[in-house]
């Protein structure tokens, strides 16, 4: 008997097409699809399927597919890309990844522990051998064979490479995985290295962050959904989606700095009129991140926004760098853009645009 569609489960659940239509529409725009021609989605209603816009082509794939089993591991962590992604509050996009993956093993939201927990993730590893995505959060110890994180007597280097082996693409979210975060920092005696120095045989996706914002972990996570394959990455193996441009580049502050107002220190004029953190130390300008845009809670704020520099979490040795607090005299210049990042930018903002006219014009489809 052929598996469940992730459409079909929506369906059965009491999801409308229409509201279907709408959270594949909200998918196309954060993913930053385009229009394309016209497809046929298997399984949906004609009237649904053959029609153009980015809309349909997540609708197709959600149409097609089952829901992709996850195995997420947790070594050298705080747990906080796992708890910032359980406060998403996108309903829409939580819903849909809450119905198109299958989270086959997560040692913090598991029901299961112990021996069945492990049971149950040898059975998924070879039941879906090839085709599960593997999930890593934290860094991976390396120094003394392994001993500084063991679970179930083994090592964090052990279970990684037994995992990544069946697994058909890797997403490494937060900082310690895409990096090594803050375990890798000097003098880093455990040894902890990032996920991709230990897997070099499959493509893997850098959800950078401390933690990760959730909505760039699920957009990713959706791409993967859609397509088969995880979506261009940059020279540091982040989405250029989401990191493609700095958080400078669309920082409310920005034309404070462009006016050269800078606040001096935490309580001045300048900045309870919230102007510039720069020469307090804020990474904006160096920092390629979504936080600007995306931001957090929903849409609520990120931390330039609420007083706090950027500390630059989404980059490299961002806690070796140091010098939080620490600004400079003049500002730098202007960061180039790469046209890549430019055009997915753009391409994101123009994506929700296209989806929400074109379900604007097809309000009668129930």
């Amino acid at each position: 008997m052929a598996e469940e569609t992730i459409y079909q489960r929506l369906r059965r659940q009491g999801m409308s097409r229409r509201q279907f239509l709408k959270t594949c529409g909200v998918l196309a725009g954060v993913m930053g699809l385009q229009y394309a021609a016209p497809v046929v989605a298997s399984g949906l209603p004609e009237r649904l399927a053959r029609t153009p816009g980015p809309a349909r082509i997540v609708a197709r794939a959600l149409a097609s597919k089952p829901r992709v089993p996850v195995l997420w591991m947790n070594f050298q962590d705080c747990t906080g890309c796992t708890e910032a992604l359980t406060r998403s509050l996108s309903p829409a996009l939580t819903d849909l990844v809450t119905n198109a993956i299958t989270v086959e093993y997560h040692e913090t939201l598991s029901a299961a522990a112990g021996v069945q927990a492990e049971e149950n993730k040898q059975a998924m590893m070879k039941q879906y051998a090839g085709q599960y995505l593997l999930v890593v959060e934290g860094s991976i110890p390396t120094a003394a064979d392994g001993v500084y994180c063991t679970i179930g007597g083994r090592t964090a280097v052990d279970l990684l490479q037994e995992a990544a082996a069946g697994a058909a693409a890797v997403i490494a979210t937060g900082n310690c995985a895409a990096f090594g975060g803050i375990p890798m920092a000097s003098p880093n005696p455990t040894g902890a290295k990032a996920a991709y120095e230990l897997i070099t045989d499959k493509p893997v996706a850098h959800i950078a962050g401390c933690p990760a914002i959730p909505e760039a972990f699920t957009g990713t996570l959706v791409h993967f959904i859609t397509f088969g394959a995880l979506p261009e990455l940059d020279s540091l193996h982040r989405p250029l989606t989401f990191y493609g441009q700095t958080v400078h580049d669309r920082c409310l502050r920005r034309p404070f700095y462009d006016a050269g107002r800078f606040a001096e220190s935490f309580d001045d004029e300048g900045a309870r009129k919230g102007w510039c953190l720069y020469k307090l130390g804020c990474k904006g300008p160096t920092t390629y991140n979504a936080c600007a845009g995306l931001k957090w809670g929903g849409g609520l704020s990120f931390p330039i926004q609420s007083g706090h520099p950027c500390l630059g979490c989404s980059e490299p040795n961002f806690w070796d760098r140091g010098g939080f607090y620490q600004g400079q005299s003049a500002p730098v210049g202007r960061p180039t853009i790469t046209a890549a990042g430019a055009a997915l930018g753009a391409g994101a903002v123009l994506g929700v645009a296209v989806a929400l006219a074109d379900l604007a014009q097809r309000k009668a489809i129930g």
